[in-house]
C-alpha cells in the first residue's frame, strides 16, 4: 500500500501515545507501521537520497509538528510523550489531524511564521504541505528531478558531438573519479578504425604494467550481447584483465550478464568485464 504521508500519521502517532507512556520514536515507528500493516518492504523503501526509510522520515515529521503545536513533549532525549492538551483533544475524537487542525495553537502559528533576518528581510516561509509531503523529502524528490533533468541534457548534448569528443569524455571522467591516480597522463584514446573497439586505455600504475581497456558507445538504442561479445574478443590478443564499457543509452538484459559470466569463466586470469550504462555514472 501507499505510504501514507505525514499528516495523516499525526492522529495514528498521538494514539500509541494514548496511555501517557514515554516511548522511543523507533519504537513508535514500529507500532505505526504495524497499524499500516505495512510489509518489511514497505517499511524499508528509502528516499530518493538513500539515507532513511520513507515511513520513518515521515513518522518524525508528524512527531515534529505535533511537539511544535504542544501536543508531544520529549521528557528525555529520543523519548516522546503526550502533553494535558493532547489528552484534550483525543478526548474530542477527531477524524484527521493535519496542519490545518495544529493552527488552532499558538505555538504552532509562531513556528509556522516566517523566519526574518532584522527587522524586516523575509528570507524563508515554512510552507511545508508541498505535495502532502514533509519539507525535507520534497527537497529531495526535487533534487532527484533536478539531476535527472540534468543527466537528459548532458545525454542530449553529449550524442549532438562527435564520437571522438564522447570517448574524450569518457576517459576524462574516469580519470577523476581516481582511476590511473588521477593523472591525466594515464588516460590516452586510440578510438582508430582497427583498433577492434577498443577506444582508451587507463594506465593504473606509472609503468603501465596494470591497464585498463576501455570501450565507449555514444548510442541511442540499447546495447545488445553482440557489440559486448566483439569488444570481449577484440581484447584476446591484447592479454586483458580489466575491460569497461560505458554506453550513452542502455544494455539488453543479457548485455551485463555476460559481463559476469566473461569474469566467471576467466576467473584464473582474475580478469574483470564492467559494463555501465549512463544512469551509473
Amino acid at each position: 500500500m501507499p505510504i501514507p504521508d505525514y499528516q495523516t500519521l499525526m492522529l495514528p502517532l498521538l494514539r500509541c501515545l494514548a496511555d501517557g507512556q514515554a516511548r522511543g520514536k523507533q519504537e513508535l515507528v514500529t507500532s505505526l507501521a504495524a497499524q499500516f500493516n505495512f510489509t518489511p518492504a514497505e517499511r524499508e523503501a528509502l528516499l530518493p537520497s538513500g539515507r532513511q526509510p520513507i515511513f520513518y522520515n515521515r513518522a518524525s515529521w508528524a512527531a515534529t509538528y505535533l511537539k511544535k503545536a504542544g501536543l508531544l513533549s520529549a521528557p528525555h532525549r529520543g523519548l516522546l510523550q503526550i502533553t494535558d492538551r493532547d489528552q484534550a483533544i483525543l478526548h474530542e475524537a477527531p477524524e484527521h489531524i493535519d496542519c490545518q487542525f495544529l493552527r488552532r495553537f499558538p505555538e504552532f502559528v509562531t513556528f509556522r511564521l516566517p523566519l526574518r533576518v532584522g527587522k524586516h528581510q523575509e528570507v524563508m516561509s515554512l510552507k511545508t504541505e508541498v505535495s502532502e509531503q514533509a519539507l525535507e523529502e520534497a527537497i529531495e524528490i526535487a533534487y532527484q528531478q533536478l539531476r535527472a533533468r540534468l543527466a537528459d541534457e548532458f545525454i542530449a548534448r553529449i550524442l549532438d558531438c562527435s564520437p571522438t569528443f564522447f570517448e574524450q569524455v569518457v576517459l576524462d571522467l574516469l580519470v577523476r573519479m581516481g582511476y590511473g591516480g588521477s593523472r591525466p597522463e594515464a588516460a590516452a584514446r586510440l578510438g582508430r578504425t582497427s583498433d577492434g573497439g577498443i577506444d582508451g586505455i587507463l594506465k593504473e600504475d606509472r609503468l603501465g604494467l596494470d591497464v585498463i581497456f576501455i570501450q565507449a558507445k555514444r548510442w541511442q538504442g540499447p546495447v545488445g550481447r553482440p557489440e559486448i561479445q566483439r569488444f570481449v574478443g577484440a581484447l584476446q590478443g591484447q592479454h586483458a584483465k580489466k575491460e569497461i564499457f560505458i554506453t550513452t543509452s542502455s544494455f539488453h538484459a543479457r548485455g551485463p550478464h555476460l559481463c559476469g559470466q566473461d569474469r566467471d569463466q576467466d576467473r584464473s586470469a582474475r580478469r574483470q568485464t564492467v559494463c555501465r550504462a549512463d544512469d551509473r555514472l
